[in-house]
C-alpha cells in the first residue's frame, strides 16, 4: 500500500518509480522483542526509552480552550449582554409593545441559555450578523434556529414569533445536550467580507477556519491503485465503470463481468484488495464553508494551524468532528 501512496502522489507506476519507492518494507512500528534485537548494541539507548515515554504524559483532554472576550460591551457578563440586546431588540420589533406571549417565550429561552452557558455563541453570531446588515450584506438565519425568540430578536432571523406557534425544542432542549447550530447564509458575492470582518475583530492568530478532511472512495480508490499498478488508461476507465459487477460471485468464478475481467488473473486480485484497504484514506485537507474556532488566547497554543491558498486565511488542520470532540 505505501508504494502505491508513493505512486499516486508522484504519478508514476510500480514499474518505473524506481528510487522514489522505499527500498524495504521495515517503515513501521515494530514489537518491542524486535527493537530490542534492532538495538542490542546500544542498552544506553534502549534503557531510556520508559524514562522518556514516563515523561510524556501530554494529554488532548488538557487542552482548555477559553471563549473570546472582546463580544460583551459595558463591562457586561456574556448573559447579561445577551439579555439586554435581547429585550432591546423585542422593544423595536414590537414598537415598545412586546406581547405576553412573546416575553414569555423570551424569558424562558434566556433562562434555558443561561443554564446552559450558551450566552457567549449567541453573542457571536449576532456580532457578524449585525456587521453584514451594517455593510448591506444580504444574510439571513434559518433552519431550526427560526423557532427562537431570541435569534428573531437579535436579528438573526426574520420569522415574527407572535404570527407562528414556534416550538424552541425543536432548536434545542434539556432533552438535547447538543451545542446550538445557527445557520446563517450570507450573499456569496460578499460572504468573504464577512470572514475577513472575523480575521480583523480576532487577529488571524486567534481565529482559524475549520479543516474539512475528504475520504478516498471506490471509484477514486480504484482508478488510483489501477493506475499505479500499471494499468492503462482505458483498462483503468473500464474497471472503474464495472466495480459494481465484481462482487464475490465474480471472484469464485460463478459470475461473469460485462467488461471482460478475469477473476483468475492475480495481478487484478492485487489491485482489488489494494483498493479495499485505499478506501476511506483522507485524500485531501480543505476548508469547511463556514466553521469557525475563535479563542481568548493564541490558537496554536491549541491546535496546529496553516495559511491557506487563499490570501489572508489562516486554517485549523483539525475537521469539524475533532473540534467538538474537544470541546473547542
Amino acid at each position: 500500500m505505501q508504494d502505491v501512496l508513493t505512486c499516486t502522489r508522484e504519478k508514476y507506476t510500480i514499474y518505473n518509480a524506481g528510487y522514489r519507492l522505499w527500498q524495504n518494507a521495515e517503515r513501521h512500528l515494530k514489537a518491542p522483542k524486535e527493537m530490542y534485537r534492532l538495538f542490542r548494541h546500544y542498552p544506553d539507548a534502549l534503557a531510556r526509552i520508559k524514562e522518556i515515554t514516563d515523561a510524556c504524559q501530554f494529554s488532548l483532554s488538557s487542552l482548555k480552550y477559553v471563549y473570546p472576550e472582546e463580544i460583551t460591551t459595558g463591562g457586561r457578563s456574556p448573559q447579561e449582554e445577551l439579555e439586554m440586546l435581547a429585550w432591546q431588540g423585542a422593544r423595536e420589533k414590537f414598537n415598545n409593545d412586546i406581547p405576553d406571549k412573546v416575553k414569555e417565550s423570551l424569558d424562558f429561552e434566556l433562562k434555558f441559555m443561561k443554564r446552559k452557558n450558551y450566552a457567549s455563541y449567541f453573542l457571536t453570531v449576532y456580532d457578524f450578523v449585525r456587521f453584514a446588515r451594517s455593510q448591506n450584506i444580504l444574510c439571513q438565519g434559518r433552519g431550526s434556529a427560526a423557532n427562537s425568540v431570541v435569534c428573531y430578536c437579535l436579528g438573526i432571523t426574520s420569522v415574527d414569533p407572535k404570527e407562528f406557534d414556534l416550538l424552541f425544542a425543536r432548536f434545542m432542549s434539556d432533552a438535547r445536550d447538543e451545542p446550538p447550530d445557527i445557520d446563517v447564509d450570507f450573499e456569496h458575492e460578499r460572504r468573504e467580507e464577512v470572514i475577513q470582518y472575523i480575521y480583523k475583530k480576532y487577529g488571524r492568530h486567534r481565529a482559524g477556519i475549520v479543516a474539512t478532511v475528504t475520504e478516498v472512495h471506490d471509484k477514486g480508490a480504484v482508478r488510483d491503485v489501477a493506475k499505479a499498478m500499471g494499468l492503462s488508461a482505458d483498462a483503468v476507465d473500464r474497471l472503474a465503470k464495472s466495480m459494481w459487477e465484481l462482487t464475490p460471485e465474480w471472484r469464485q468464478g460463478s459470475a461473469i463481468s460485462s467488461e471482460g475481467f478475469n477473476p483468475a488473473d492475480q495481478h487484478l486480485q492485487k489491485i482489488l484488495a489494494l483498493t479495499e484497504e485505499y478506501v476511506g484514506f483522507p485524500r485531501q485537507l480543505g476548508q469547511h464553508t463556514g466553521g469557525f474556532v475563535i479563542t481568548q488566547g493564541n490558537l496554536a497554543e491549541l491546535c496546529p494551524i496553516l495559511n491557506a491558498r487563499m490570501e489572508n486565511r489562516t486554517c485549523i488542520e483539525w475537521n469539524k468532528d475533532d473540534i467538538e470532540a474537544l470541546g473547542f
